[in-house]
Parts: structure tokens; sequence; C-alpha cells
């Protein structure tokens, strides 16, 4: 039975990261998938994971599973992270929670709830987005719609066709949008534009699905999470997905949470039972050590303060990083790379052709996706000299 499945082909940005690796050339520059890399070219751990991965290790009395739904302590942390502390929605318990494996299956179980509610319900997905959404909902029988969202002529937000399109989406469609730190454009909505957004759901009745999975990573925790509380303050629904992977380093310990604001406290209560139900037959019950991780950094005052100070620091790293980055390539290119400032979190596209993407990679050992998009936490001090002067000549080619 199983001698007639093909092989499939590999991931495009997997298979792309692995050529990197196999790539003997000591300048190579991977600039391909989406994590946090320091100045050494490692994904730090935080010393404030350190700390309490030390306690839990110390005080762990058990390997039972976890609750249904997830730590408690984190699902608490998360909810207060996501929508602030002083969210009327929480006070009011409008908000409930479960604790998935990373934002993929916080996603996923978004995706369960949805079509539960309603069977093959049309979602509205920015064009372009992160290439996992569509296989990650779509296999739940979702079906999908884009809207316009990117202008590649001068690198921003083209909202103007982003409203025209989703003046068309209707109450019993879901519209998934980024909640900073968009991926892979790194071109954000304004307070303002989540405005109108919030205006268009009100209007016409469809359910947002925000997915935040770089929390921190743009302009800070509370301004990075400003127009998703912007509806939620107005709206009665709203799904959201979240992810510890790249605000506390827990990339390998898939920790993540969906969250569901619901009409009232009777309501939020029935989603997460919705919730637990799908995760049941989904993936059982979740992973425990991210969590437990994270759950300790969020209620413990010092660990807490210790983790928002590294995670600035990461924050600021990457805003500089941009700085540089467009000055370094604007000098080598002569031509202007300023979008790449004015963008948030980690990714950019740098506007060239997939053959000139392609060339970078074969003539230079520069591996990007033949989109452009690079993940600018991949450069620093000792590999942005060399990108750019490559970047300069296939340009100059």
């Amino acid at each position: 039975m199983l001698e007639s499945l093909p092989r499939l082909p590999d991931d495009p940005i997997l298979g792309l990261a692995a050529a990197a690796r196999a790539d003997g050339n000591p300048d190579k520059v991977d600039l391909t998938v989406g994590i946090y890399m320091d100045e050494s070219g490692l994904c730090p751990v935080f010393d404030a994971v350190r700390q309490a991965q030390r306690a839990l290790v110390d005080e762990e009395a058990t390997k039972a599973y976890m609750p249904p739904v997830g730590d408690p302590a984190f699902n608490t942390g998360m909810r207060q992270l996501v929508f602030g502390t002083d969210s009327a929605a929480l006070a009011a318990g409008r908000v409930s929670s479960i604790q998935t494996p990373g934002g993929c299956g916080a996603l996923r179980i978004g995706a369960e709830v949805i079509n539960a509610a309603v069977p093959g319900a049309r979602v509205w997905v920015s064009d372009p987005t992160w290439p996992v959404h569509i296989p990650l909902l779509g296999s739940v029988g979702l079906q999908f719609e884009n809207y316009r969202y990117y202008e590649a002529a001068d690198h921003s937000v083209d909202f103007d066709a982003m409203v025209d399109d989703l003046k068309q989406a209707r109450r019993g469609d879901v519209v998934l949008l980024h909640g900073c730190c968009h991926n892979p454009c790194g071109a954000d909505l304004s307070l303002e534009q989540w405005g109108v957004i919030a205006d268009m759901a009100e209007e016409q009745g469809f359910l947002p699905f925000i997915d935040i999975a770089y929390q921190g990573l743009g302009d800070g925790l509370e301004r990075d999470a400003a127009g998703l509380r912007l509806l939620a303050a107005r709206l009665p629904e709203m799904i959201v997905a979240a992810s510890c992977s790249k605000n506390m380093g827990l990339y390998r310990e898939r920790t993540g949470i969906t969250l569901f604001l619901c009409a009232d406290a009777n309501s939020a209560d029935a989603l997460q039972s919705q919730a637990a139900v799908a995760a049941r037959r989904v993936y059982s019950m979740p992973p425990a050590h991210g969590a437990l991780i994270a759950g300790r950094i969020l209620s413990d005052g010092g660990l807490r303060e210790n983790w928002e100070r590294e995670l600035g620091g990461m924050c600021q790293r990457i805003n500089g990083l941009r700085g540089e980055l467009r000055r370094k390539l604007e000098a080598e290119a002569g031509r202007d790379f300023g979008f790449i400032e004015r963008e948030k979190g980690m990714f950019s596209f740098l506007g060239l052709s997939a053959g000139q993407a392609r060339a970078l990679r074969s003539e230079h050992s520069v591996y990007m996706l033949d989109s452009s998009r690079i993940n600018v936490a991949g450069v620093n001090a000792g590999n942005i000299d060399y990108l750019a002067r490559a970047v300069g000549a296939v340009l100059r080619a």
C-alpha cells in the first residue's frame, strides 16, 4: 500500500535552509528560515528561560499529562500579555484559551473551531501571507479568498486595495490578519487602519482571526498588540493565535495558545470546550515543558522583568540592523532601500527578481527565497558587508 506514495518536494523554505547548511563557502549567508539569530549566528536561549527552566527541573515532581487546556499560569499570563492587564473583556470573563503545540497548533485549533461553527467557512487571507497558513487552515476544510495587502512598487501596505477586497467579506466569513511584524513583507497596519478594519467588521459581521506570532519584536509588547486590542475593545468575537517561539525563543518547545474573545462568559466557556474537544482529536494532550517555563516567566515579577529587558534588546537590535542594512545596500547598489527601515519585525522583501535571488545563491552563497524575502535577524556584523556587496553585484549585472 505505502509504496504507491510518491516522494513530495521539500518545503521551499526548509529546503533552501538545508542547501545553505550544505554549502561549504565560509562566507555563506543564510537568510531563509524565520528564526532570531544573535551576532554569533546562533539562536540564543534567554537568561529568563534558563532561570525558569532550572527552577522547573529542580521542583518538577511528576510527568503526568497536562490539563487538556494547558498550564493555568501560562493561560492567564498569555491572556494578559495579548489583551492587556486592563482589558475590559478579560475582566468580564469574555476570553477563554487553550494551550497548543506552537503557533501552528494555535492556528489549527482556531480553524477546527471555525469549521465547527460554519463548515467550509470562507477565510480571507492577505496576499502575501505566511505560506503555511493555507495548508494549516485548509486541511480542516475551510475555503479561501485573497485580499490585496502589499504594494511591491513602494514596499508598503496597499490599504485602499485591502479595504476594497474586504468589502466583499460577509457574516460567516473569517478575515485572517497579522497582528504585527507581517510575515513575509514586514509592512504593518497603522492604528488608524486597524480602526477602519474594526468599522468594517462591525458593519459586515465578519470574524477577525489574528495571528500574532511576533509580539514584542516590532515596536515592543504593548504597541505591537495595539491593533488587536482595538478590535477586542469594539467587537463581540475574535480568535487569536499566539506563540512564544519568537518572543521567548521557545522554538523547539512548541509553545502556543489559541484565545477566544466572545460575547459573554458563557460563550467563552463553550468555545473553550469546543477547542478542548478539537485538541483531543488532533493531538490529544498539550506539551508541558515550554508552557511551564513561559508560565513561570509571565507570573514571576523578577523573571518577567528580566525577559522583557532581553526581548527589548532583541527588538532594538533588529531595528538597528534594518537601519544599518539600508545604509550598506544603498551605498553598494545606488538605489533606495529606505523601506527596510520603515518595516517591522524579522522580514523584508528586498525587491529583487527570482533570477537575481537565484544568482545570489549560485554566485555568492547568499540564501534568500526567490521572492527576495529575507530574515533580517540573520544579518550580523560579520556578514552585512559581504551581503551588501553581493546584492550590489547582482543588481549591477
